[in-house]
C-alpha cells in the first residue's frame, strides 16, 4: 500500500475547507464551487486509495459507477469555476458594475451556477457517448472512468476543458485591462462596487484562477497526448463502441508498464496538488487569520472552559476606578471643611 496516496488526499481535502467561511460570507459562487469540487474529488481519491490498496477486486460497483462520473465532471468543473471567478472579477473591475441593478446581480449568479454545476452535469451525461465499458479498477488507485479514445472522445472529453481554460485566460486579461486603466483609483472603485473585496483579495483571486487555469490546461493537454500515444480507435458505430458495456477492466500494477504506471500516479496526484494550490492562496490571508482567531477563542472558552481575559479578573479592572472615586470624594470633603 502506498500510504502517501490517502494521506495526501485527506490532507488536501481538509486544506480546501480552511478558507470556506470567508468565501461563504462573500457569496462567491466560483470559489465556493471550486472548494466543493476539490473537496469531493480529494475525498473520492482518498477513499479509493484505501479500498483498493493492493487490490483490484470489484467490492463497490455502485460506488464506482457514481464516483467515476463525478471524476469526469470534475475535469471541467474546476476550470469552469476558475472561469466564473475571472468573469466576476472582470464584472467588478468594469465601470458598469457600480451601476448594476439587483436583477443584473441575480442574472450573474444564475450564470455562475449554470457554468459551475449545470455544465459539469451535461459533461457527465455526454461522457456516456464515448464510454466504452463500465469502468476500470487500478490497483492502489481504485476505480477510474473509461474513454473510447477516438476523434469523438477527444472532442467530448478533452477539448471542452481546454476551451474553458482559454476563456478563463480571456476574462483574466479583461480584468487586468480594467485594472491598468484605472490603477490609481482601483481601491476606491472596489469600495464603490460594493463587492466586499480589497485590492489584495482581488489579486489573490485573480492569481489563483490564472495559476489553476494554466495548471488545468497543461495537465489536460498532457493527458490528451498520453492517451493518444497508442493511436486513435476507429468510430465504427454506436453498437461497436458500447459492445460489452457492462464489463469492468482490472489492472494490477505488476501488469502495467512502468512508464504508464508512473503517468497514472502523476495524474492521480494532480487533484491533491490542486487542492494544496488553492489552499496556499487563501489559508494565510487576513480573513483566514480572523477566522483562526475566532476558532481558537471558541475552543478556549467553550471546549477548554478557560475564561476570557476580559472576564478573568473583573475586580482588578474595576478597583482603580473605585479607588479614584473614593480619593476624589475624600478630597472634596476635606476641601469643604
Amino acid at each position: 500500500m502506498h500510504v502517501g496516496l490517502p494521506i495526501s488526499a485527506f490532507i488536501a481535502a481538509a486544506l480546501v475547507l480552511i478558507p470556506l467561511p470567508s468565501h461563504w460570507r462573500a457569496k462567491n459562487i466560483g470559489t465556493l464551487s471550486m472548494i466543493a469540487w476539490l473537496f469531493v474529488s480529494n475525498m473520492i481519491y482518498a477513499i479509493n486509495s484505501v479500498i483498493w490498496a493492493g487490490s483490484v477486486l470489484n467490492v463497490a460497483p455502485v460506488w464506482c459507477d457514481i464516483v467515476t462520473k463525478i471524476q469526469i465532471g470534475a475535469n471541467i468543473a474546476l476550470p469552469a469555476s476558475c472561469l466564473c471567478v475571472c468573469m466576476q472579477l472582470a464584472r467588478i473591475a468594469s465601470v458598469s458594475h457600480a451601476r448594476s441593478t439587483r436583477a443584473d446581480k441575480l442574472r450573474g449568479t444564475l450564470v455562475d451556477i449554470t457554468i459551475c454545476w449545470l455544465l459539469p452535469i451535461i459533461f457527465m451525461a455526454l461522457h456516456y457517448i464515448v464510454q466504452g465499458h463500465r469502468f476500470d479498477i487500478i490497483e492502489d488507485l481504485g476505480c477510474r472512468p473509461t474513454v473510447y479514445v477516438s476523434v469523438a472522445g477527444i472532442c467530448i472529453i478533452w477539448i471542452p476543458p481546454i476551451v474553458v481554460s482559454l476563456l478563463t485566460m480571456g476574462y483574466a486579461a479583461v480584468a487586468l485591462k480594467h485594472f491598468f486603466h484605472r490603477r490609481m483609483s482601483f481601491a476606491k472603485h472596489l469600495r464603490d462596487s460594493k463587492s466586499g473585496l480589497s485590492t489584495s483579495q482581488y489579486f489573490r483571486l485573480m492569481s489563483m484562477s490564472v495559476i489553476e487555469m494554466f495548471w488545468s490546461l497543461v495537465i489536460t493537454s498532457l493527458d490528451l497526448w498520453f492517451a493518444c500515444q497508442g493511436g486513435l480507435l476507429p468510430w465504427i458505430s454506436w453498437e461497436n463502441v458500447h459492445v460489452g458495456f457492462s464489463q469492468v477492466w482490472y489492472f494490477p500494477t505488476v501488469l502495467i508498464p512502468p512508464a504508464t504506471l508512473a503517468w497514472l500516479y502523476a495524474i492521480w496526484y494532480v487533484v491533491p496538488i490542486s487542492g494544496a494550490l488553492f489552499s496556499v492562496f487563501f489559508s494565510f490571508g487576513e480573513d483566514a487569520m480572523k477566522d483562526y482567531r475566532k476558532s481558537l477563542q471558541w475552543l478556549r472558552t467553550m471546549v477548554l472552559r478557560i475564561p476570557s481575559r476580559t472576564n478573568r479578573h473583573p475586580t482588578v479592572v474595576e478597583l482603580p476606578s473605585f479607588n479614584r472615586y473614593v480619593h476624589h470624594t475624600i478630597h472634596l470633603l476635606c476641601f469643604t471643611f
